[in-house]
């Protein structure tokens, strides 16, 4: 889709390495560890060109949000909309904890499957694309969004207008930063990068 090139751009980064090693972590507030926060300074450095930020209110979010704010003298909104999904009885578990039949069933059937008192798919992806009606209705010329995995999942799922049923296969590593092109309608979001950007 061609553009101007002054069209607005949303950027997704993802928080880096968590405090308690890995393990499902929806709900659970751990903070960035050491590592997190190198990576997260790393995936922002030499950046002075956001005009708002948003973040989770999870603390591996929102304190690396925080310090990136102040810095760069940019507006912090804190949203619950971009939490994680909640993952109910599995939260702070590591895979190899998890009874083998009930993950297999969650890698099987990612959106179908709810694990035990974990928040449903369908609830999950509502809230997170209600938040994201909101951040276009804004149109500020650049936005970051400090956020989770699940969240960037379904939001790149929605732009490139992906089967659900792929959403594990979207790899969303510590750090990694999306970059999206916001045509105004009835044109569509537009994928630019997704990864390390420089």
């Amino acid at each position: 889709m061609n553009g101007s090139g002054s069209e607005p751009l949303i950027e997704l980064l993802r928080h880096g390495d968590v405090e308690g090693g890995a393990c499902f972590r929806g709900a659970l507030d751990d903070p960035l560890s050491p590592l997190g926060w190198e990576q997260m300074r790393r995936a922002t450095a030499d950046r002075s060109d956001w005009t708002r930020l948003v973040s989770s209110p999870a603390r591996r979010c929102a304190e690396f949000a925080r310090e990136l704010a102040e810095t760069h003298d940019l507006p912090l909104t804190l949203t619950d909309a971009v939490r994680e999904r909640g993952f109910g009885d599995w939260e702070g578990r590591a895979v190899s904890e998890i009874p083998s039949d009930e993950l297999q069933r969650f890698w099987s059937d990612p959106v179908g499957y709810t694990p035990p008192g974990a928040e449903p798919f369908a609830d999950f992806r509502a809230r997170v694309l209600a938040a994201w009606r909101d951040l276009l209705d804004v149109r500020e010329p650049r936005t970051l969004l400090i956020t989770h995995g699940g969240v960037i999942r379904v939001l790149v799922a929605e732009v490139l207008c992906m089967a659900e049923a792929g959403l594990l296969l979207l790899e969303v590593p510590h750090a990694c930063l999306t970059r999206l092109r916001i045509y105004p309608p009835p044109g569509r979001p537009s994928l630019i990068a997704h990864g390390s950007i420089e």
